[in-house]
């Protein structure tokens, strides 16, 4: 019995001891995020070193069990925090997480006590390398941070949820009073500095926050408006791995949902960059590029040949041929592409444009002169999303679009893009027998497979495959393309076009230093087009080799960055016309270095490139761009900057193929056609002023650019009516470029945007100083979009018109044909207006009718001799104006 008892006492005595045991266990353990042994050391080295007696780490349950008998667990857990490890009392700062080894980068999904809300309002406990500032919204984030590095902050990261700035600095070189002055003189108010009453006053109206609540309770007018992120322009690995149209951000564990503008002016850029949304192009029909500028004033967007209805892009009062234009930043729309390239990026696939006036990068390479265009297809998708897309006109055009975006896994994303688009019906709305536009159909694929593990390991890669066939009969109707041109009396024209391209963008972050990086890119393009117009017959073939290497840092902090690498273009060219075969290869490496300074209120990029062209002989090209911010709401822009092309005369001049001109090429000791390299200096100045209009925003663009060639391909449509004439530019040729633009929200849901343009472009013919034709001096522009607000099931309404207005234009001389086959010197001013009606239904669904040139204006003589197709008169190239009526259109769009 009393053995019995005493093994009693003792079960009762070993339990009890097991339960304190394990409560004063419990009581000393605490959540800490880890991944692997280098974790485990790390994690109970820090904690051994704050004080911890003993500290053992569990990998498996993410727990740190310590005896804590001679210091705080407080103590203990901030220096494991500052060590790199997220746990339930802090959290390591970003840049000490980010200098961890890969294998060691844990998930951060970890939120601190400290930071937890208890109560109503408890204060939030920040860290050492933490101060508070107020903000509201995303814009309040670019210029904190803008302000600290300005100060000498070698890197700043502002957190609108805890209102707090977290400071990376070397106390040599700056101090925290320093940054934090630099942060309140920008219009934030901090703990150490309050904004004057002035700056504060000038913010934009949503960084206005509270002044009054304390420090380390919850802003009450915090929001977050994720701007569209792209700096293509200004960071290599972004070049290679995009991230833009993002709509979520994550906030220290919060998810926070913005909104952004269907077209936005960044004013982080040093020049004039214009953001559009794929939101912007579902205004209009936007059936392919050439149409995905109908709502954009700065492009203007016209049918250059009436008889193969192709349509070409003038910037600045320059041809489309002088505006860089690029896919995924790689070259796209140039060579023999130039005529039709337009036709073969479907509006449906395009995520987003990047539109620069003005010269632009180096790193871009050496062609631009007037601007870029840069078009990112559709990658980004966080769960599954395929869409479907079905369009048809009432002239008989249809078309179809399916869009596939999925992540594989957390790194890997693929995208399939399928096109198809017809034209079967016999459009001829003046009557003059001859098609409106073409007739024929597009097949149009590609893939595109992305990696994105740059948080982690550092690397990104994005892979894209294209291929396109494209076949187009114009001409007369009644013309049989299956019989020769000699074979049947209607004039034909015939165009069918072949492309393949491969591209590749491998990017890597220097682990620790993610302001450091390099990337990769390369792309091969095949181009294949064999096509007659009439009796005459152009084919060609292109290949071209593309490789951009591009290594970018900082010297000192983020407020001095470079960039420098290497480029190679390789461009091997094979033409026949008539029976004149015309070959080439064009041979051009290259090298480039430039600087970006950034200061609180001004930013300055200066580059230069020199390329050795194997024909056209070594060229320089320097290029600067420089922005001053006077105030947040207003902003001054300059740039000047030297671009140099090849001209391909065929490929870039077939809109007047149709046309019985003689080519007569005046060769000028050049190897390209017998033909010297164009080569142009352009000058710009913006000022872009935002103010409160109705209580809400409004903004005020100006800017001015001139182009100077200092040599030039001119195409002489004067010289003779019968004649199509090239040579090399003898005295000056220039164009002065104005525009205006307001933007403003009278209400709610309704946008308005207005322009005016004004362009002086004049050259040194042989026969003199004249304008240059079909380009009106005057130009006015209107867009209205007014949309209802969404209902439970996320349907709404949506109303687009846009009204462009072109003045008169020169129009080439033909005083020496007979009477009846003259044009008048200028043509008429016209009118052109366009309109949309959408309906969503849902997320999911959605239906549109639209009208084009609802005006009807139309060129009755939009060919000259119609009514005889093979005789001296005959010319289709002289379009100023639409050559069709009104138009009418209907789509769905439904996403699974």
């Amino acid at each position: 019995m009393k053995l019995y008892i005493s093994r009693l006492i003792l079960g009762t005595l070993f339990l009890f001891t097991q339960f304190i045991f394990a409560q004063n266990i419990s009581e000393n353990q605490f959540k800490v995020k880890g991944n692997c042994e280098m974790c485990k050391t790390r994690i109970e080295d820090a904690a051994k070193k704050a004080g911890a007696k003993t500290a053992v780490y569990s990998i498996d349950l993410q727990t740190l069990t310590l005896d804590t008998s001679n210091v705080s667990s407080d103590d203990i857990l901030k220096k494991v925090a500052e060590a790199g490890h997220d746990n339930e009392k802090y959290k390591a700062s970003d840049d000490i997480y980010e200098k961890l080894p890969g294998c060691c980068h844990y998930e951060r999904d970890l939120v601190p006590s400290s930071a937890e809300p208890h109560g109503h309002h408890t204060a939030y406990i920040k860290k050492e390398n933490e101060f508070y500032v107020r903000g509201n919204c995303a814009s309040c984030k670019a210029r904190i941070e803008k302000a600290a590095q300005a100060a000498g902050a070698e890197s700043a990261e502002w957190s609108a949820e805890h209102q707090t700035v977290t400071l990376n600095f070397n106390p040599l070189h700056t101090s925290a009073d320093k940054i934090l002055k630099s942060i309140a003189d920008a219009g934030h108010d901090n703990e150490k500095y309050k904004a004057s009453d002035a700056v504060y006053k000038n913010l934009p109206g949503c960084c206005l926050y509270d002044r009054n609540f304390t420090f380390g309770e919850p802003n009450p007018t915090v929001h977050y408006e994720e701007e569209t992120k792209h700096d293509g322009h200004n960071a290599s690995q972004e070049q290679t791995i995009e991230s833009h149209g993002q709509h979520e951000k994550k906030i220290e564990g919060v998810v926070v949902t913005g909104s952004k503008a269907a077209t936005s002016l960044s004013k982080k850029e040093a020049g004039l960059v214009f953001n559009i949304d794929k939101k912007e192009l579902l205004k209009a029909a936007c059936c392919n590029l050439s149409e995905s500028f109908e709502t954009n004033a700065t492009v203007d967007v016209s049918f250059s040949n009436a008889v193969t209805g192709t349509k070409q892009l003038k910037m600045l009062g320059l041809d489309q041929k002088y505006t860089s234009l690029t896919k995924e930043q790689l070259p796209e729309i140039r060579g023999l592409a130039s005529a039709y390239g337009l036709n073969f990026i479907p509006g449906r696939w395009i995520e987003s444009i990047q539109l620069t006036k003005g010269g632009s990068t180096v790193t871009n390479g050496y062609e631009s002169i007037t601007g870029q265009i840069n078009t990112e297809l559709l990658k980004n998708a966080k769960t599954p999303e395929t869409s479907l897309n079905l369009f048809s006109d009432f002239n008989g055009r249809a078309e179809a679009n399916i869009t596939s975006v999925s992540p594989i896994n957390d790194q890997w994303t693929q995208t399939f893009l399928l096109h198809g688009n017809g034209t079967f019906g016999n459009t001829d709305m003046n009557h003059d027998s001859f098609l409106d536009r073409p007739k024929g159909t597009q097949i149009n694929a590609a893939y595109l497979l992305n990696y994105n593990d740059l948080e982690k390991s550092g690397f990104g890669s994005h892979f894209g495959i294209n291929f396109i066939r494209d076949e187009r009969t114009a001409g007369q109707i009644g013309f049989d393309k299956r019989l020769t041109q000699k074979e049947q009396y209607p004039y034909g024209v015939g165009i069918d076009i072949s492309r393949f391209q491969v591209w590749n963008k491998t990017g890597y972050v220097f682990k620790g230093k993610p302001y450091q990086s390099i990337g990769w890119m390369n792309q091969y393009v095949y181009h294949q087009q064999d096509s007659f117009f009439g009796l005459r017959n152009y084919n060609g073939k292109q290949h071209t080799y593309y490789s951009n290497l591009i290594f970018e840092s900082i010297l000192g902090n983020t407020n001095h960055k470079y960039k420098a690498g290497a480029s190679f273009l390789y461009d091997g060219y094979e033409e026949t016309y008539l029976t004149n075969n015309f070959k080439r290869n064009e041979v051009v490496p290259g090298i480039f270095a430039e600087y970006t300074l950034t200061g609180v209120k001004y930013t300055l990029v200066a580059g230069a490139r020199a390329d050795f062209h194997n024909l056209a002989g070594t060229q320089f090209t320097p290029r600067i761009n420089f922005k001053y911010d006077f105030t947040p709401q207003t902003i001054l822009r300059l740039s000047a900057g030297r671009g140099f092309r090849t001209a391909n005369v065929f490929a870039e001049n077939q809109q007047y193929f149709a046309s019985n001109r003689v080519i007569n090429i005046m060769p000028n000791g050049g190897n390209i056609y017998g033909l010297k390299p164009e080569i142009a200096w352009n000058y710009g100045a913006s000022l872009q002023q935002e103010f409160k209009l109705f209580g809400r925003k409004s903004t005020i663009i100006a800017d001015f650019f001139r182009t100077d060639f200092q040599d030039q391909v001119l195409v002489d449509l004067d010289k003779s009516p019968q004649q199509l004439t090239f040579y090399n530019l003898e005295g000056k040729s220039f164009a002065n470029s104005f525009q205006t633009q307001w933007d403003f929200t009278p209400f709610k849901n309704f946008d308005v945007r207005l322009a005016y343009k004004y362009y002086d472009v004049q050259a040194d013919y042989i026969g003199g100083r004249r304008e240059i034709p079909f380009m009106a001096k005057h130009r006015g522009f209107v867009n209205l979009a007014y949309s209802t607000d969404k209902n439970d099931k996320g349907g709404f309404w949506s109303f687009d018109t846009t009204l462009n207005w072109v003045g008169k234009q020169r129009l080439p001389d033909t005083t020496t044909n007979p009477a009846e086959f003259q044009l008048p010197a200028y043509s008429d001013s016209y009118a052109v207006l366009n309109a949309q009606i959408s309906r969503n239904f849902n997320k999911k669904i959605r239906a549109y009718l639209g009208g084009e040139n609802l005006t009807s204006y139309y060129q009755k003589n939009a060919i000259v001799d119609f009514r005889n197709p093979f005789g001296n008169y005959f010319d289709g190239g002289m379009v100023y104006a639409p050559i069709m009526k009104a138009n009418f259109y209907v789509g769905l769009d439904v996403t699974f």
